[in-house]
């Protein structure tokens, strides 16, 4: 089963939109003034194409849920691929995947402890300890958005890794189709109890819970069956228009869950799927030029390492380019994201080659 390199240019392009939307984010809402050459915003100065330009930058925060539904997709494909040449070994699947995971998650967490030109907007204390384990669940108000926000993602993630099996399971024997039924029906529930029948701290519906966020997860497994199966008819609806004509009519309906607390159980489903569509769809574009092709693609090869490095420096910066017209941001946005993929994809690099050394070392010599 080859790679799917329009796959990675979506995951480029999820991190750079996610990337981006927390830069102007902060750059249009911390301070107490507005950029000058936005002062006249409530006169009604601006021009079509600006109100478009902030609301898509707004919806950069959606990018998170393709990131879920992608890493559904990629992570059922390649288990597919393993229990196609002989039984899964669970015990080596999940070693690999803390391999993957966690020695890049401590690398970040030290570039953030050593960086200059970083936001540190919280002090170092001893919830540093379940930062690093991940378990930021725990005390869920004090930990889950501590030091970088932006590390949420991974304590549920671990969620997800946790459950695979039984997941991997499910979809196998029921289909995907059944499966996704099942499983949205239960990351439904589960909000629902959250939001309206038990009211808690949002952060567990934001993926402190993993369960809240199956149904994405679901989505991207069903996906990558239906694309085993028939690989050439997905690719031409994802990838030349169709999809993407879809989830462009789609996305104003899945806005309109954001209005009360029942209709917010099914938003970031909707929200996730109609901007996975999109982002998908623009990856179909791009990969018909070899030269974005090439460059995408490795920024989302490596969008893990972006991922966990970006939040503080675009805060830092962010906070210190409030006074810059918009086209100055836009420049130095183009930039920085540059410089940031550059780095987080030299950091991963050197992260996996060092633990792929020191697990090649510690494997005992064959002889004979």
């Amino acid at each position: 089963m080859k790679r799917l390199v329009w796959l990675d240019i979506s995951k480029g392009l999820a991190i750079l939109f996610v990337a981006y939307f927390h830069f102007f984010r902060t750059y249009f809402e911390h301070g107490t003034l507005p950029p000058a050459d936005w002062s006249g915003l409530a006169a009604g100065a601006l021009t079509i194409a600006r109100l478009v330009w902030l609301k898509v930058s707004g919806l950069g925060f959606h990018a998170v849920g393709v990131f879920i539904i992608l890493s559904g997709w990629t992570l059922m494909q390649s288990t597919v691929r393993r229990a196609e040449s002989g039984a899964v070994a669970w015990g080596g699947w999940y070693r690999a995947r803390f391999l993957r995971l966690y020695p890049m998650y401590w690398v970040a967490h030290l570039v953030y402890l050593l960086s200059p030109f970083v936001a540190r907007l919280e002090p170092v204390d001893s919830r540093i300890v379940l930062s690093l384990l991940g378990l930021r669940f725990i005390d869920i108000q004090m930990n889950f958005m501590y030091l970088n926000a932006a590390w949420w993602y991974f304590s549920m993630l671990i969620q997800f890794y946790l459950i695979f099996p039984l997941l991997f399971w499910a979809a196998r024997r029921l289909g995907p189709w059944r499966f996704l039924v099942i499983a949205c029906t239960a990351g439904f529930f589960a909000r629902y109890v959250l939001l309206v029948l038990w009211p808690q701290n949002g952060l567990w519906v934001l993926g402190g819970f993993a369960i809240c966020r199956l149904p994405e997860f679901a989505v991207g497994m069903s996906l990558a069956v239906w694309h085993s199966r028939s690989s050439e008819r997905m690719e031409r609806f994802l990838l030349r228009g169709s999809g993407f004509v879809v989830g462009l009519l789609l996305y104003p309906a899945a806005l309109q869950f954001y209005h009360g607390a029942t209709p917010y159980v099914f938003v970031d489903f909707a929200t996730g799927t109609c901007c996975m569509l999109e982002i998908v769809g623009i990856a179909g574009f791009i990969s018909l030029f070899n030269g974005p092709v090439k460059l995408f693609g490795l920024v989302g090869l490596y969008s893990y390492g972006l991922y966990l490095i970006h939040q503080p420096y675009v805060i830092w910066l962010g906070l210190r380019i409030r006074e810059q017209p918009i086209w100055m941001f836009l420049l130095i946005a183009v930039a920085t994201l540059a410089v940031l993929s550059a780095w987080g994809m030299l950091l991963e690099k050197a992260t996996n080659t060092l633990v792929n050394k020191l697990v090649s070392a510690r494997k005992p010599a064959r002889f004979g």
